[in-house]
């Protein structure tokens, strides 16, 4: 008997020993955002000029929405401060979902969908 208690213990300390990993006031939204973000960064990818292949393109590496970002910019499809105003309000609107700033979140979404275009 003594080791069921024993193990009903371990469980119950290890239960409470995990945090809740618990989403801020506008997670969802700055998913969504991110996910406009990289379809506009793939969409503009998919229509403007090819660039050159470097590198970094032969060492079978996935390409990411920052590198996307950066040859985007590069080309001009989408300037480097469109794309910068919306990284930088991205990171503002996950610093506000992360205290709880529902206003400070909506408000820093809100500047990357106008620079967003939507």
């Amino acid at each position: 008997m003594s080791s069921r208690y024993a193990l009903m213990f371990g469980v119950a300390a290890a239960m409470a020993s995990m945090t809740p990993c618990l989403a801020g006031p506008c997670s969802r939204q700055i998913d969504e955002t991110q996910a406009q973000f990289d379809a506009k960064l793939e969409t503009a990818a998919a229509a403007g000029p090819t660039g050159q292949q470097t590198t970094s393109a032969t060492m079978h590496r996935q390409p990411t929405p920052q590198s996307l970002a950066a040859a985007e910019a590069k080309l001009g499809d989408i300037s480097p401060e469109t794309i910068q105003a919306i990284d930088d309000a991205l990171a503002r609107a996950r610093k506000a979902d992360q205290a709880g700033d529902k206003t400070g979140c909506e408000k820093a979404l809100a500047e990357a969908k106008k620079a967003l275009g939507k």
